[in-house]
């Protein structure tokens, strides 16, 4: 679509041995995109919004029909970040990110939300799971989402796994497993360090796991799904005159306002 090429989106940003692995795994690191400075002042940036929303932070989720828990108890959250600051207008802009996630939907995209997600020390556990409510025949796949790491993902921070595969099974995992929060036998555990970005299939089975450490593992999540369906956080509700005045064409056709 003209949208994605005025982006910059293109499909030779991914190579051949990249788009096999996504299409085999459902997941890809895509590799460090955040440069430091910028990545020092995302971290400033969503500290000053936690103090600013309190326990208000998130809400904005809390008006969508398509999350089962939107006030997730072991993890803070901020959600909207398309209007709170062009410092986030990265984060679903990218050429190379929109190139994979237009690879998984096809390229009649829009963005769903632009959250943010941190699992607190000795919390943030999920059963395994898929970010859509039922089962879709393979490669007729609705939703996309991408992890932008703003700290290390380690074994013992609560990084994410996925189960690698399980996005052309056509099973859910609570019709599958005895236990979904239970380790998976083939689960792999996404590790990289601050500044990287993965994309993966939201179809495919994943969650995260606890945190062991005594800091919050933070992260930003750019979530994507094809034109024809509903977005997790209606953009044209919340979208801002600000927001709009900064924002290229392209961009604001992407958010469908």
């Amino acid at each position: 679509m003209e949208y994605l090429v005025d982006l910059g989106v293109d499909s030779s940003l991914l190579s051949s041995v990249e788009k096999d692995f996504l299409d085999a795994n459902g997941y890809l690191i895509l590799g460090k995109i955040m440069q430091p400075a910028d990545l020092a002042a995302v971290c400033l940036k969503i500290e000053e919004l936690m103090r600013i929303e309190g326990q208000q932070a998130g809400s904005e989720l809390l008006d969508s029909p398509y999350i089962r828990h939107p006030k997730e108890a072991g993890a803070d959250r901020l959600a909207d970040l398309v209007n709170k600051g062009a410092i986030f207008d990265l984060f679903y802009t990218n050429a190379r990110v929109l190139s994979a996630v237009s690879h998984v939907l096809g390229k009649d995209i829009k963005l769903s939300s632009l959250n943010y997600r941190a699992a607190l020390p000795g919390k943030g556990e999920q059963n395994l799971h898929v970010d859509w409510h039922e089962t879709v025949d393979p490669g007729d796949y609705k939703v996309c989402n991408t992890i932008w790491l703003l700290d290390d993902f380690t074994t013992t921070n609560g990084a994410t796994r996925m189960v690698p595969g399980t996005h052309k099974g056509g099973r859910l995992p609570q019709e599958v497993l005895k236990d979904p929060a239970a380790p998976h036998p083939k689960q792999r555990l996404l590790q990289a360090p601050a500044g990287t970005v993965a994309v993966f299939n939201s179809h495919i089975w994943h969650g995260g796991t606890r945190n062991l450490t005594d800091r919050p593992r933070r992260s930003i999540h750019s979530y994507f799904c094809r034109r024809d369906q509903p977005q997790q956080v209606d953009q044209l509700r919340y979208i801002r005159q600000e927001t709009r005045d900064r924002l290229s064409a392209a961009a604001q056709y992407l958010l469908a306002v």
